[in-house]
């Protein structure tokens, strides 16, 4: 990705890890554009609400302290993918981001 991809998708990049709504509102707004540096974002960003959705289930139905660790993970990965998308650099989330990337691909394409 080159720069100017890079800014121009900032904006939608950084919303699109502001909740669910924003992640709509991304999907929606890079639809005509297809900006790649967006795509990456959204892939990563899905990934982490289902991780997240994980969590939830599994603190209520199977073990609470595992799913609280879950929680913490997906909080903690959420913030090292923000941190990055405001920096403007495309960074894999560690140990997921590359199953997010490949489970996904075919967001935006």
């Amino acid at each position: 990705m080159n720069k100017e991809t890079i800014e121009k998708g900032k904006t939608l990049a950084i919303i699109s890890y502001l909740t669910f709504i924003g992640t709509f509102i991304a999907v929606f707004m890079n639809l005509d554009k297809k900006n790649p540096f967006v795509n990456f974002h959204l892939r990563q960003m899905i990934g982490l609400i289902l991780m997240l959705i994980l969590s939830n289930v599994v603190e209520k139905y199977v073990n609470s302290t595992f799913g609280s660790v879950l929680w913490l993970v997906t909080f903690s990965s959420w913030l090292y993918a923000i941190v990055f998308a405001i920096k403007g650099e495309a960074k894999l989330i560690p140990f997921v981001g590359e199953k997010f990337q490949q489970w996904f691909k075919d967001l935006g394409n």
